[in-house]
């Protein structure tokens, strides 16, 4: 079992536009799609669109457009009531899969709120394999909110404790990294220009995002920082130039052949549910990796904010390479 948090869940709208996009004009879409996500919420969804069980922990009330469409797809939850509606994130993608994202803030929920959050999650947590706390923060949470969680669920666990994985971005990520050792998450995934903040944080004197896609032997040293500072892992997306692991025993970078690009909405998500799936099977991190980055890859090449089943995934296509982690 594979239990996800989704603090900020949303309801994903993609725009498909037929050329590119033009500031200040009129265009009109080739079509709209819409589905319920969220960080957590894609991951769920991708695992069990792939035959893996999971549920996905979210705030929102019963009516609500977001859970409606788990109902409608078969994806487990339980859910937090509240009064307010969920947001609604658009995304403009343009052929090529170049994607503008227009994300809102969020409800906003009180500290009962977030208490009575964190006890749902600690509830449906017991016996889980892995919990991923995901996506941003609501207003008004603190940044150290997932630290905090980390926390708990390892207090709660009384030595028992799932793994946890943290795929946030700005403030609760870096928070997630740098709280005590209860609340490290034993695996991280930033992107290029999170891994960029969170080395930075470890006090690594690293390059831009742009030159971690670019040099994966730099991303490696990055991630190591990372890593040295008490986590257990990092799986660092770089795009199109795939992706690298981390771990305390070795490096890897894994790459795909080129894909036709439709969306890249929820393709670092698909990426780790990939690398859940592979490790829940009990395979190496090489493999999990190897997973991880083809299930991104597919996700790319899927419209909108689509998540691939494993069956459509060709982990045989990618290339694992050692590197060194300094």
């Amino acid at each position: 079992m594979i239990v996800t948090f989704t603090a900020n869940p949303s309801l994903d709208r993609t725009v498909a536009l037929p050329g590119p996009l033009e500031r200040g004009e009129v265009q009109r879409a080739v079509s709209v799609s819409q589905e319920s996500g969220g960080k957590g919420v894609n991951v769920s969804r991708a695992l069990v669109a792939s035959g893996l069980e999971s549920i996905a922990v979210l705030p929102g009330a019963d009516s609500d457009p977001v859970l409606a469409g788990l109902r409608d797809i078969g994806v487990p939850f339980v859910s937090l009531p509240i009064d307010e509606p969920l947001r609604t994130n658009v995304a403009l993608t343009e052929p090529g899969g170049v994607t503008t994202k227009i994300n809102e803030p969020g409800p906003l929920l009180d500290a009962g709120q977030q208490e009575s959050l964190i006890k749902l999650l600690l509830e449906s947590s017991r016996g889980a394999r892995w919990v991923v706390l995901a996506g941003s923060l609501p207003p008004g949470f603190p940044a150290d909110f997932y630290a905090t969680v980390s926390g708990r669920i390892r207090a709660a666990g009384d030595g028992r404790a799932p793994h946890i994985a943290v795929d946030s971005s700005g403030p609760p990520l870096a928070a997630a990294m740098s709280g005590d050792g209860s609340g490290k998450p034993d695996l991280l995934k930033p992107n290029a220009e999170e891994l960029a903040e969170l080395a930075a944080a470890a006090g690594f004197a690293t390059a831009t995002a742009d030159e971690l896609e670019a040099d994966p032997g730099a991303a490696a040293a990055a991630a190591a920082a990372v890593v040295r500072s008490g986590v257990g892992a990092v799986l660092a997306t770089l795009g199109s130039k795939g992706a690298v692991l981390v771990t305390a025993d070795g490096a890897w970078l894994a790459t795909h052949p080129p894909v036709a690009a439709v969306s890249t909405v929820g393709a670092g998500d698909s990426a780790l549910a990939g690398y859940l799936l592979a490790h829940s099977q009990g395979a190496a991190p090489a493999d999990c990796l190897r997973q991880a980055v083809a299930h991104g890859a597919a996700a790319a090449s899927l419209p909108g904010s689509t998540v691939p089943a494993v069956h459509q995934t060709t982990p045989d296509a990618v290339t694992i390479t050692a590197l060194r982690k300094d």
